[in-house]
This record gives C-alpha cells, structure tokens and sequence, in this order.
C-alpha cells in the first residue's frame, strides 16, 4: 500500500555501513544538491589536518603549567585564555579545563558523536569518533585507559567529562617531575594529544 513503509524508505539506510564511505556518500549528495562547495571542504580538512592540531594545546598546556597567572585565567575562562593565544574559530567555543591531579584523573568523551576542541587538537582520531570508545568510556573507564596503556594508581579517581556542542573539554595533564624551570617550549614537546583527552600522560622528562 503507498501508506506502508519499510526500512528501506529511510535516507539513511540507503547509505554504505563503512563510516567513511557514509561520509563520502553524504558528501557527493550535498554537493549534488549545491549544499557544499568540494573545494573549500578541501580547505578546510586541510587547515585542520596540518595546520591546526595538537600542538597548539601543547602549547596552552606548557603556559598553563609555567605561568600561574595565565592558569588562573584558563581556570576562569578557558575560551577567553586560549582566544587571547589566537586559539579560537568553530568547534572552540565553550571551552572548559580540567586539571588531573594526583587524586583525579579527567578523561573526555562526547557520548552522542564527537564533539571535540579543534583549534587546540585539530581533528578528532578515528577512535574517539568510535561507537566502542563513546560507549565503554562511559561504563568503564579504567578499562579503556588501561587498553590505551594508562594504568591510574587505585587511589587517584577517573572523572569522564561529556562534550557536547554547547561545552568541549581540554584537559590539563600532570606536569612530568623533573621540569622545574623548563622553558615552555621544552614543556609543549611532552605534551601529547591524548594526554589532552585524558586517554594518555604527559611524556616523561628526559
């Protein structure tokens, strides 16, 4: 009957399994359709891809441990802190920093997609986009961070930080012993892009 459906009608469905092949699909329809414009999509993937990635909130990170003032203001207003870096655009706004202590270890994870701070990390890796990690993250958070090879001592408590297009998280990694008085250059060169989901730890000093 023309008023039955069946799964099949949905858009959605029509579409391949393989997330990257979703996104090309989507991508052909709405260019099709006049929606988006291929080359200034290009430009963009390219800008996050290799100009904007984590070094930048390496960079923020190395200041926040150095430079008390500068913490306090993160601290206070992490979107004002990091545009007055000229880290600010889309997907950087309503950002929030959380500080791993000993006692309490943050982890961020955007439960609905993937929600994430792009001018401090650039683009999200494959995994944190997973429906596996966006899950268990939540459930068992131990367990990931263990499977990512961080093992918290039983006293120090994990905290999971939900982003959403409303907040997005920087986490702030523990400061590796052995750096007093380093300049913030040296700081920025142990600061990885996990450590700043929480996923990881600072690198070591060597």
């Amino acid at each position: 009957m023309p008023h039955d459906h069946s799964d099949h009608d949905d858009p959605q469905s029509l579409l391949p399994p393989d997330p990257a092949l979703r996104v090309k699909a989507l991508e052909t329809l709405l260019t099709r359709k006049g929606l988006i414009d291929p080359a200034a999509l290009d430009v963009i993937i390219d800008t996050y891809a290799h100009k904007v990635g984590p070094q930048n909130g390496a960079q923020v990170v190395a200041r926040a441990w150095s430079d008390p003032a500068f913490l306090a203001a993160l601290r206070e207003n992490a979107t004002a802190a990091c545009a007055g870096m000229g880290f600010e655009g889309r997907q950087g706004e309503h950002l929030v920093a959380v500080e791993n202590t000993p006692r309490t270890h943050n982890m961020v994870v955007c439960t609905l997609c993937s929600c994430y701070p792009w001018p401090l990390l650039g683009i999200p890796p494959g995994w944190y986009k997973s429906d596996a990690y966006r899950a268990r993250a939540v459930r068992a958070p131990r367990a990931v961070l263990a499977e990512f090879g961080v093992h918290l001592p039983e006293g120090q408590t994990v905290r999971v930080w939900d982003s959403t297009a409303e907040i997005r998280y920087l986490v702030i990694p523990q400061r590796p012993e052995g750096t007093e008085g380093w300049e913030t250059g040296a700081l920025a060169a142990l600061v990885t892009r996990d450590a700043m989901i929480g996923t990881g730890l600072a690198k070591a000093a060597t």
